[in-house]
């Protein structure tokens, strides 16, 4: 059984498509870079898959089962935009997830935090918006889920905590799980990833391992993804 699945997925606001025939299989064990220039459907496709919003037509399958409450413990998603309550301290935040996720490692998250010095009662509106990225990804990251799904999980950071976040992206995901990561910026990614599918208009125009698409090509991701979607 795939991890996730969708069978001729139609997305349509106002009646104007959005996403139109999404056929997609995800496997288990794998990176997945959902690639496309901004506004041809990622962030709706990802809504999809999360339950954040409802199909105009087609089949969405988490582990064989559609998106609801046993899907959102399978998902471990980080949104494009933050969601934490600044006026909250970093302890809080790790009690508001111990309390809401059955499926979240506390001690793994305070791990993480240690490695960057981060104290614990500090608050979130005296962080960085660097290091408010870095514990976002921490907490989705510690939760022991099957798919973790990242929008833009590196949009608007400095090269070293981009660094920083695939790394604990590569080292942090449980084991038979699978992430999707959903980005623009391909040169950044382009090293962790297994396989990638490039959206287009809101169609999936193609789907390949990384490795076999770089060896057809004979070029990086980053330049196959430029000469595709070449203005």
């Amino acid at each position: 059984m795939e991890l996730l699945e969708c069978k001729h997925l139609y997305k349509e606001f106002d009646n104007k498509p959005i996403l139109k025939d999404i056929n997609l299989s995800i496997p288990k064990g794998k990176i997945i870079g959902l690639l496309g220039k901004n506004g041809t459907g990622k962030s709706t496709l990802i809504k999809l898959f999360n339950d954040l919003l409802i199909p105009t037509s087609g089949e969405i399958l988490i582990n064989g089962e559609k998106p609801g409450i046993k899907s959102k413990e399978l998902i471990s998603y980080l949104p494009e935009r933050t969601y934490l309550d600044k006026e909250m301290t970093i302890k809080q935040v790790i009690h508001y997830f111990e309390e809401f996720y059955q499926n979240f490692d506390t001690q793994k998250a305070k791990k993480l935090l240690k490695d960057l010095n981060l104290d614990i009662n500090k608050k979130i509106s005296k962080m960085s918006k660097g290091m408010q990225e870095k514990l976002q990804l921490i907490l989705v990251m510690s939760r022991d889920a099957k798919l973790y799904i990242l929008d833009e999980p590196l949009g608007g950071v400095d090269p070293a905590t981009r660094d920083y976040i695939l790394d604990t992206i590569l080292s942090n995901f449980s084991e038979g799980a699978s992430v999707i990561i959903s980005t623009h910026l391909i040169s950044d990614i382009e090293r962790i990833l297994d396989e990638v599918i490039f959206i287009d208009k809101g169609q999936i125009v193609l789907t390949s391992s990384a490795d076999e698409l770089r060896n057809k090509e004979k070029s990086s991701i980053d330049e196959i993804f430029r000469r595709y979607f070449k203005c």
